[in-house]
Order: structure tokens, then C-alpha cells, then sequence
């Protein structure tokens, strides 16, 4: 009888402890610590001076971003009202009516071009809107009301390097959506004693140089798919 007492004793001091110590259930325990764990996550930094930055998101290859870096360049290079246009363009210029001045024109490397009656006109550094509005400006003394619209046909202006250990290095055009690894491939491949891990592409954001890492045998195994970035213009592939 009195071992019966002190078993039931026994439970209902468990019981006020429990109910005195405020035990959690093992769920929200788990929330805690998920929530700790975001938090030191929230709280890290990059180490000071690091230049090192992980891919934004829209210039990650396979990404279904709709900006002009990951379509066409071309044709993003036409649909951008704010494309500024480059020496080596191609720009195809269409007067109403007006066969023998509308023609396509390649921008000299001076970003001039020059077009009958208009003369030549300064185009680096336009819009094409802009452009169509001084050429129109010009036209108007020999031509009532004429209607100018200007397109980029081809942009060569957009340009990416790829230096060092590669088989061709050099500057190409970037006229379609290219990655790392399909600009190591245009450039012919890695040489013999390039450094596959090391690859990394600089790109200048606003006045200051990033340095996104590339490692190529992962990448080309399936691993790694966020360092396949999409290339911009004036992006530096170092394979060194």
C-alpha cells in the first residue's frame, strides 16, 4: 500500500514539475532552433575587402529572367528603348517611303555613321529613339514630315574577353545568351595546363570590379549550375 502511494506520489510530482518548468513540445524546440540558426545566418557578412560575390540570380544560367541578359541580344539589343549604341553595330534605318536613304550601316569605330542627305551623324552613345529623332531633324529640310524609325540589326557593340589559357583568347561578340562554359568552348577549349578550378569572370557593377568564381570540371559534371553564369557585355573570363 504505501509503495502504491509513493508510485503515485512519484507521478504527480513529474507532473508538477512538467507543468512548473514549462517543457515545450519536441516540435518547438526544433522551431527554436531552425530560428537561431536563420538568425546567425541573417547576421553573416562577407570578410571585409572580399571582392568575391555570389551570381545575381537573373544572370544565372537556365534562369527565366525576361531581362535583356538572358534573351537574344540582339533582339533585346531592338525591343530595349534603352540600348546605347556601340561602335561595330549594325543599325538598319528605314525612312517611309524613302528607298534610296533607308539602308543598313555599320557605326564606324569613331561611333560615327553617315547616312545621304542627314550627313554624318554621331550614333555611340544613343538610343536608337534618339537617334531616329536627330535624323529626322536633319531630313526635314529636304523631306516633309519624314518618318524615321532606326533598329539595331546587329549588336557587335556587345562585346566579353576571354584571356589567358584557352585556345583562341580574345574579345567575342556577345549575340546570344552565353555562359561561362559556352565561352570557354568558343574560345576552343582549356589548354593543357590551365587551372579548371581556378576560372573566375570579372565584371565591373557600378565602377567596382567582382570576381564570380568558375569551376569548370564541376560544372561540366552537373555540379556547381549557379557559377554557370550568363556572360554581360565587357564581362573578363580569366581561365588562368
Amino acid at each position: 500500500m504505501v509503495s502504491s502511494m509513493n508510485r503515485l506520489d512519484s507521478l504527480w510530482l513529474a507532473a508538477a514539475l512538467a507543468l512548473g518548468l514549462g517543457v515545450a513540445p519536441a516540435s518547438a524546440q526544433q522551431a527554436g532552433v531552425t530560428h537561431r540558426a536563420a538568425a546567425g545566418a541573417a547576421g553573416a557578412e562577407t570578410p571585409a575587402g572580399s571582392r568575391t560575390a555570389p551570381p545575381p540570380a537573373s544572370a544565372q544560367a537556365g534562369s527565366n529572367s525576361s531581362s535583356p541578359a538572358s534573351a537574344n541580344a540582339t533582339g533585346a539589343a531592338s525591343d530595349d528603348p534603352e540600348y546605347e549604341i556601340g561602335p561595330g553595330d549594325v543599325l538598319a534605318i528605314d525612312v517611309w517611303k524613302e528607298p534610296e536613304i533607308s539602308r543598313a550601316l555599320p557605326v564606324r569605330p569613331d561611333g560615327r555613321l553617315t547616312l545621304p542627305l542627314a550627313g554624318e551623324l554621331k550614333a555611340q552613345g544613343l538610343t536608337t529613339e534618339q537617334l531616329a529623332a536627330e535624323i529626322t531633324e536633319r531630313l526635314t529640310k529636304y523631306i516633309d514630315h519624314p518618318a524615321v524609325t532606326v533598329m539595331v540589326q546587329d549588336a557587335q557593340s556587345r562585346r566579353y574577353n576571354i584571356l589567358e589559357m584557352v585556345n583562341h583568347p580574345g574579345s567575342f561578340a556577345l549575340n546570344q545568351p552565353t555562359t561561362v562554359l559556352d565561352a570557354i568552348a568558343q574560345a576552343g577549349g582549356l589548354r593543357d595546363f590551365a587551372h579548371p578550378a581556378k576560372i573566375y569572370v570579372i565584371r565591373k557593377v557600378d565602377g567596382v570590379e567582382w570576381r564570380y568564381p568558375f569551376n569548370y570540371d564541376d560544372v561540366s559534371r552537373g555540379l556547381r549550375p549557379e557559377e554557370n553564369i550568363l556572360l554581360k557585355p565587357n564581362d573578363i573570363v580569366v581561365v588562368p
